[in-house]
């Protein structure tokens, strides 16, 4: 018994790749210039007007623009909003819209689940399910961007769900497709990776020739705390992992961002701030210093502990902001994404577009 071959998701290629793909059909290279100027837009092969209609047909025959069902977004009150998709596989996956007054961010996952199980994330509580592909992610971009217009998506994060730097080859491959000029053309220096301390693949990343922002979810300057909340801290421990940011430094000539999620009585000490200034002596780094939001509660987090300890460090000569939680309403903010059941199934009417972005 026979099996039909996957659709190719055309998202997910380079323009080599593309390039390629076309030549299998028999089509001119330039076929790429115009498909290209289509896929950032996320429209259907029949929407393609400048294609003839035979490879229009074709294309819907052996491809995709993309994967992923919007099932659902839900908007907080002070603009954020959260999406959820549905993957063709049937998984569930969410990513952030984060609107500012001179700027708009996305917050795009990288994996459905997480492997690595900090005690201040919903994602890792049920395990890793899968990799997200390197369509996959971009195409959060793409359906977010359509949402938002006109206003245009200028900044990408990798913090939603996921260990992005443990789905290296897609993210790095995400990452150039979104920068890329025919792509999302978003620059490098407007893209962020968050990873919680694998340090080889840090290294690696300051490698690539990327002028991409790396940020490091420390939440500890000693390793015994770091243990209770990062189990990851167990293989890779903090010098370890900062010896990387400073690596990637070097390399990359760009500062690193520390993420510190704030454990009230655990991690916010004046020891913890001694520490932690110490470890970054002489590396250009910032702190981002979060509240900790509930994991499964509805409400904004208790931001006092957060301003405490940030002014710890800035009496220590480091650079520390309290990162401001966003759409915690919906359950948007950091530390709260994660597959979650009830979401719209297939077939079911579109929610309302949002109407304030």
């Amino acid at each position: 018994m026979s099996t039909l071959a996957p659709k190719v998701d055309l998202l997910g290629l380079s323009r080599d790749e593309l390039v390629a793909f076309l030549q299998e059909l028999g089509q001119p290279s330039y076929r790429a210039t115009q498909i290209l100027s289509w896929l950032r837009r996320g429209v259907s092969f029949q929407e393609m007007t400048n294609l003839p209609g035979e490879l229009r047909a074709r294309l819907a025959e052996v491809a995709t623009v993309g994967s992923l069902m919007l099932c659902s977004h839900q908007e907080a009150p002070d603009g954020t909003v959260k999406f959820g998709y549905q993957t063709s596989d049937g998984h569930s996956v969410e990513s952030v819209l984060i609107p500012h007054h001179n700027r708009t961010t996305i917050c795009v996952s990288s994996q459905v689940g997480c492997a690595f199980g900090c005690t201040f994330c919903a994602t890792g509580q049920d395990g890793l399910t899968r990799d997200l592909a390197a369509g996959e992610i971009v195409e959060q971009v793409v359906r977010v961007q359509q949402v938002a217009a006109p206003r245009r998506i200028r900044n990408v994060v990798f913090m939603g769900m996921g260990e992005p730097l443990a789905n290296y080859e897609a993210v790095v491959k995400a990452v150039r497709l979104l920068n890329s000029r025919e792509g999302m053309g978003i620059g490098a220096r407007h893209i962020a990776i968050s990873t919680c301390g694998l340090p080889d693949a840090i290294r690696r990343l300051a490698g690539e020739g990327l002028q991409v922002g790396l940020a490091i979810s420390l939440h500890a300057g000693t390793n015994e705390v770091r243990d209770q909340i990062v189990p990851l801290n167990r293989r890779h421990p903090v010098d370890e992992v900062m010896a990387a940011a400073r690596f990637f430094f070097e390399k990359a000539g760009r500062k690193v961002a520390l993420q510190y999620v704030i454990v009230p009585g655990l991690n916010d000490t004046q020891r913890q701030a001694e520490k932690l200034a110490e470890f970054t002596r002489g590396l250009p780094s910032m702190v981002n210093v979060v509240p900790r939001n509930p994991l499964e509660e509805i409400g904004a987090a208790d931001a006092a502990p957060a301003r405490r300890f940030a002014g710890l460090l800035r009496r220590r000569g480091m650079e520390a902001v309290v990162r401001r939680s966003r759409g915690s309403e919906v359950l948007g903010a950091c530390g709260q994404l994660r597959p979650r059941q009830g979401q719209q199934k297939p077939g079911e009417s579109a929610p309302a577009r949002p109407t304030n972005l």
